[in-house]
């Protein structure tokens, strides 16, 4: 009998062992990981400085609490602030727990502002976790069918829609933030209109509302600029990340500025595990990592590389409806569903990921060479001429 409740339906293989882009089974078996454990790996596996950094750490202090002092916590809420422009940080365990962190901000904002019911702008083909709130705010009924009563408190726009979102401004006193990904990640890769980001910002400003950008996936470094923000010339009120912060180690923050950095006082919000010894110092040798290798700068050439390889390898196939990447969030989107490419991919040994039943996506490590890069390309295109 399986223990494990049935919540995944695994692909037929079991890692034994990895180190760079490479994935090994116990059969000894390689795989290029073309995914990194949902763009968590971005260092790539057992990458030498976070794992020195979890060995040191781990011989001197795991866990204390929140109760106390956390000198790691407090140095690397200062690199991210340094990084992103905002004032404070909050510490979770995962990317939901920080976008639950945010949505709370939001709501307290808001009732601080006299809303009796604040209500939080979300787009359809977003993803923000799956506990209650954050699915909720999550614009794909996939998630949350079967979950109902939903939460209240959430209106939906059409993504990359500043007209939509106008609208509802003009149509409704309570709202009280907006919260958006920079790029759909889950929803297939989808990059909105450069103007999309600065809209909102003027929007929310005029309105008194929270911009609060979910970068959860599209952070540190991923995109080519530390978050996707940087990309334009505007700062968000609130921005979450998690996933490549860690590389592995499970690590979530809620990061704020001006007002919204101090809406949480004593009592109103917390973790147990949060930003423990352990993790903020595997989080702080990536960061380090990322800055002495200038893997940000690499992540925006790698991504080209691939992009432009796909496009010019794919060119003239009827399969592919299009191409499209922002660093090494890359996406072939196909005129049909290809969910069985996954275990073809896994076959050919290369791990990928397939969204909204039609879209290749693909979010492998900052670290690759040029020449695991072109691997990439041979293997994906050589899936879809097959």
């Amino acid at each position: 009998m399986n223990h494990l409740m049935e919540t995944y339906k695994r692909l037929p293989v079991a890692f034994t062992r990895g180190s760079g882009c490479w994935l090994e089974d116990a059969d000894g078996k390689r795989y290029l990981d073309a995914l990194t454990g949902i763009a968590v790996c971005g260092l790539g596996h057992a990458h030498p400085a976070v794992t020195k950094a979890i060995s040191d750490q781990a011989g001197t202090l795991l866990h204390t609490s929140n109760l106390y002092e956390l000198p790691l916590q407090s140095r690397l809420a200062d690199r991210l602030c340094e990084l992103s422009g905002m004032d404070r940080v909050f510490f979770a365990n995962s990317g939901a727990e920080a976008n639950e962190a945010a949505i709370k901000i939001a709501r307290l904002h808001g009732h601080k502002a006299g809303l009796s019911r604040p209500a939080t702008i979300v787009v359809d083909g977003s993803f923000h976790g799956r506990t209650m709130a954050t699915l909720t705010a999550t614009g794909n009924r996939k998630v949350q069918a079967g979950f109902e009563p939903l939460l209240s408190g959430f209106v939906r726009a059409p993504f990359n829609d500043l007209q939509a979102i106008r609208q509802i401004a003009n149509n409704t006193n309570e709202i009280c933030a907006v919260l958006v990904e920079p790029v759909l990640g889950e929803g297939g890769i989808i990059i909105p209109k450069d103007e999309y980001l600065p809209g909102l910002r003027k929007i929310c400003d005029d309105n008194g509302w929270l911009l609060m950008l979910d970068e959860v996936q599209t952070g540190n470094g991923r995109t080519g600029a530390y978050f996707a923000y940087q990309h334009t010339d505007i700062l968000p009120d609130v921005v979450t990340t998690a996933k490549g912060l860690g590389n592995g180690v499970p690590i979530g923050a809620c990061l704020a500025r001006g007002d919204a950095a101090t809406t949480f006082q004593p009592g109103n919000h917390g973790s147990t595990f949060g930003g423990n010894p352990l993790v903020c110092a595997a989080a702080l040798a990536v960061l380090d990592t990322l800055d002495r290798d200038g893997l940000i700068e690499r992540a925006a050439v790698l991504g080209d590389r691939i992009t432009q390889g796909l496009r010019d390898s794919l060119k003239g196939n009827n399969m592919v409806r299009d191409v499209r990447g922002k660093g090494l969030m890359i996406a072939v989107e196909l005129e049909e569903p290809c969910g069985e490419l996954v275990a073809a991919a896994l076959e050919a040994g290369i791990l990928i990921n397939v969204a909204q039943d039609n879209v290749i996506r693909l979010l492998p490590a900052l670290t690759m060479s040029d020449q695991e890069a072109d691997e990439i390309v041979s293997r994906v295109s050589g899936l879809i001429q097959r």
